[in-house]
């Protein structure tokens, strides 16, 4: 079976999938993309270009679909251009180089994996009343899924990676909609005992605590603003405490650059009060392996965020057994079991935010229990074996094969 995957980035949410039907399948898998053409792992690569995009003179609610046409229609000239890619099946992710025009190309069922539908209320963009988005912004989420909806009608089948993510989408498209997460290594995310306790090169007293605070960048969405707020607290009462933080000084999602007037909210935010950072380690962008080690030393890891995609740093965190303290907001439910397998805190209750974050601090191993529980969690429901099969088996009903 030669399966044909679709995505702006390589290899994004595809790879193991990609890899797992080439190496234990004997699938050909093909890859378009904005990537360099070239071949690795058996798996080759076609390089899409687009020709054009949306610009300043376009209408600012167009401009996210005028560019997803320009990536669509780069995609299907690339495979044009190769009358040897014949795939029984193609998947491709919505709204980066969308499918939609590969049914005039190719004969064979199509596969969408559809990672966030817009909503202007009750959603991200209306979630933090401090950082009201503009009017133009709500009526462009409107306008934001046009291709998505597209895609929603052109595909045979679909798959998102949490409920909550599906449950965002037309309710008339759900029966062709599957809840598939990506999966999770849980090799490489897995608890390391023993693990001696440093802060650069000096190790840290065996009294003293530890909590993280991990996202590739920091911006409102992902309460890195309440999140410091949290630290700060905790620091000015209790001595027995360093904070380290994960991520780069970008903002990924959201509007904040235009809400603060600047490109970092991190410089707004620690502008905002006096933050002793001798205490509040900000470790910048750190591999996997000792983002894992990191996991394992936390007494408390903390993961705040609006209605909006889960991060797989929080899996990755579960998976490593962390004692999570995570928000209470709907993304975060569709995993984290208050009392069971974490802890959940209203988004914006500081204080109990506190309360919570003291209860664990006193006594981290009373609660070891919730991050062994979260470990058995995504060994069981979401690691790499359990969702790859998933995958396989949507690929051949569809696939026909």
């Amino acid at each position: 079976m030669h399966v044909l995957f679709v995505h702006q980035n390589y290899p994004a949410q595809f790879g193991h999938i990609a890899n797992y039907l080439v190496e234990h399948h004997g699938y050909r898998c093909t890859f378009v993309s904005e990537k360099p053409a070239g071949k690795r792992g058996g798996i080759e690569r076609v390089q899409y270009k687009i020709r054009g995009g949306a610009t300043s003179k376009s209408h600012f609610c167009s401009r996210t679909f005028e560019n997803a046409i320009w990536h669509t229609h780069a995609v299907f000239e690339a495979l044009k251009a190769r009358p040897d890619i014949k795939p029984d099946l193609v998947v491709g992710h919505s709204g980066f180089g969308s499918t939609l025009f590969l049914r005039e190309l190719y004969d064979c069922p199509i596969i969408n994996y559809f990672e966030y539908f817009y909503h202007p209320r009750e959603s991200d963009i209306d979630f933090r009343p401090e950082f009201t988005s503009e009017e133009i912004v709500r009526l462009r989420a409107k306008a934001r899924n046009a291709m998505l909806l597209l895609d929603l009608e052109n595909c045979d089948a679909a798959y998102s990676p949490t409920p909550w993510q599906r449950s965002r989408l037309p309710e008339v498209f759900h029966p062709k909609v599957r809840t598939i997460f990506d999966g999770i290594n849980v090799d490489l995310w897995s608890r390391r005992e023993n693990v001696t306790r440093m802060m650069g090169d000096k190790e840290l007293p065996k009294e003293m605590k530890v909590v993280t605070y991990v996202s590739r960048g920091f911006e409102s969405m992902r309460g890195f603003d309440i999140f410091m707020k949290l630290a700060k607290r905790l620091c000015d009462q209790r001595r027995d405490l360093i904070v380290l933080v994960v991520g780069e000084d970008r903002i990924c999602y959201g509007g904040d650059e235009k809400a603060i007037g600047g490109p970092s909210f991190k410089d707004w935010v620690l502008a905002q009060d006096d933050y002793d950072l001798t205490r509040i380690r900000f470790l910048g962008r750190i591999p996997p392996q000792e983002l894992a080690k990191l996991f394992s030393i936390s007494d408390l890891h903390v993961y705040l965020t609006v209605p909006f995609c889960l991060s797989w740093s929080l899996l990755n965190a579960l998976s490593c057994g962390a004692t999570v303290l995570a928000s209470d907001t709907a993304p975060v439910r569709d995993v984290v079991v208050d009392g069971n397998n974490g802890l959940l805190t209203d988004f914006f209750d500081l204080d109990a935010m506190v309360e919570k974050a003291h209860r664990v601090l006193d006594d981290p191993v009373s609660y070891r229990r919730l991050g062994e529980a979260a470990a058995r969690l995504i060994r069981e429901e979401y690691s790499l074996p359990v969702c790859l099969e998933k995958m396989l088996k949507l690929y051949q009903s569809v696939g026909g094969k």
